[in-house]
């Protein structure tokens, strides 16, 4: 099979399966390093490369012609938090994410969907005001595997 193939095979049948629901996941960067390693040994397996090869992920992420993990899961996060901030105020949804949680206690304070968003929007210098706008929200937000 053409490695171009697997390529599209994975882009619809593996990536997907992997990231299911990572919209809504408090991302750490554990989790992220672990999507990156899964990813990276799926890919080489599939072109027949070992570790012990030396070849370079960015080699075969570019046979390929897919884009990190990683990247796809904060695209896929700043979709629906956009989603999310068009909707009505008196949307379920956007009531419950409202919901104040409760008292922090000693340590460091625990990775949150809102911080892990906040990240995102700061690294991306996107403010809230620009999800009204799907177009542009799409178009700023849109980073990997563009067309």
């Amino acid at each position: 099979m053409p490695i171009r193939l697997k390529g599209k095979v994975y882009k619809t049948a593996v990536r997907p399966a992997m990231m299911y629901g990572s919209e809504c996941w408090a991302v750490k960067k554990q989790h992220e390093q672990k999507m990156h390693t899964t990813e990276m040994r799926m890919l080489r397996w599939a072109a027949g490369v070992t570790r012990l090869d030396r070849v370079r992920n960015e080699y075969i992420r570019g046979s390929f012609k897919v884009a990190p993990i990683v990247d796809k899961m904060v695209e896929s996060r700043m979709r629906w938090y956009g989603h999310v901030m068009r909707r009505d105020e008196n949307n379920a949804v956007k009531k419950a994410l409202a919901i104040p949680d409760k008292k922090r206690g000693r340590g460091r304070p625990p990775a949150t969907w809102w911080t892990t968003v906040a990240n995102d929007l700061e690294r991306a210098q996107l403010d809230k005001q620009t999800t009204q706008d799907r177009l542009s929200w799409r178009r700023k937000t849109r980073r990997a595997d563009p067309k």
